[in-house]
């Protein structure tokens, strides 16, 4: 059972989220973003952690760097916000935690977003900023590139994309309540909508839409659910229950498990999309990101 303390803060915000999930969809994209970018900047970093900006070619990035980091490994992180949202900033307090529990640095990526960047944009730069890195002399196997909701997926996309390129890959990956199927095939987009106060079909369909730019959304670097993922590192996926994304997440999993991959998956009764985001209110996303630090280490 979900702790009080989410129950609690549950009750209390459901209804103003249900509303600004609604507004989203007739919202201007510049609009939402700088809403994403003044929710997420208001929470603040761990005490015991630090930011520092660097530049990837043209992109925009940024450290966050625990003060017990373990020199040699990185996590590169890929924020959410359906490939059309969201920022280094806005997942800076969220890249703090996992800094923390994992003890190492993590970088967080301005990947270019759509509609203004369709695909293959975040690809290309997500699979620039790992090359970086390698450039930087860390070691392949002291790498995690990890992701949550759209950046789950654009975090196997890269991964593919390094594959096929025959590049080492990182020893471990990580994605939290992915976005892999962006036809939206999954019996949870309709079975869970009731239950899923952050997200509907319409609203990722209308971010994906702006993301394929008339692509096929089953293009397998679109949507890691069609591609065949032998090869890949060590995988964890963490998933709430109550989400609309769950079967993109317990359908990857399957499908990494028949094609070899070491993965495993955690679906959280009672939890929501990202409910990491929440680490400073609720045990469940201190527990969820713990686990994390401990899956990389």
């Amino acid at each position: 059972m979900a702790s009080w303390q989410f129950r609690l803060m549950w009750w209390l915000l459901a209804g103003r989220l249900q509303k600004q999930t609604a507004v989203r969809l007739h919202e201007d994209i510049a609009e939402t973003r700088r809403s994403m970018e003044k929710l997420g900047t208001r929470a603040r970093l761990p005490a015991d952690c630090r930011a520092e900006s660097v530049t990837i070619g043209s992109l925009a990035a940024e450290w966050v760097i625990p003060a017990d980091a373990v020199d040699g490994h990185a996590i590169l992180y890929l924020h959410g916000g359906a490939y059309c949202l969201g920022s280094a900033r806005s997942h800076r307090f969220l890249g703090g935690y996992v800094a923390r529990a994992a003890q190492c640095r993590v970088l967080l990526l301005d990947y270019r977003l759509a509609p203004e960047h369709p695909f293959p944009a975040a690809v290309d730069d997500a699979v620039a900023a790992y090359r970086w890195l390698l450039a930087e002399g860390y070691q392949p196997d002291d790498l995690t590139i990890m992701g949550d909701s759209a950046g789950g997926g654009l975090a196997l996309a890269a991964l593919l994309a390094l594959r096929d390129a025959k590049e080492r890959l990182p020893g471990t990956a990580v994605c939290i309540s992915p976005w892999t199927d962006l036809a939206g095939t999954g019996d949870s987009m309709t079975g869970k909508r009731q239950v899923d106060v952050l997200l509907t079909p319409e609203l990722l369909a209308r971010y994906a839409a702006w993301y394929g730019n008339g692509r096929d959304l089953t293009h397998p670097l679109i949507s890691p659910h069609y591609a065949s993922l032998a090869g890949l590192p060590r995988l964890l996926i963490q998933v709430g229950e109550n989400e609309i994304l769950l079967d993109d997440a317990t359908r990857l999993a399957a499908r990494a498990r028949a094609d070899g991959v070491d993965v495993t998956l955690e679906v959280w009764p009672g939890m929501v999309h990202v409910w990491h985001a929440l680490a400073a209110l609720i045990p469940e996303s201190r527990q969820a990101i713990g686990r994390i630090g401990e899956f990389v280490h």
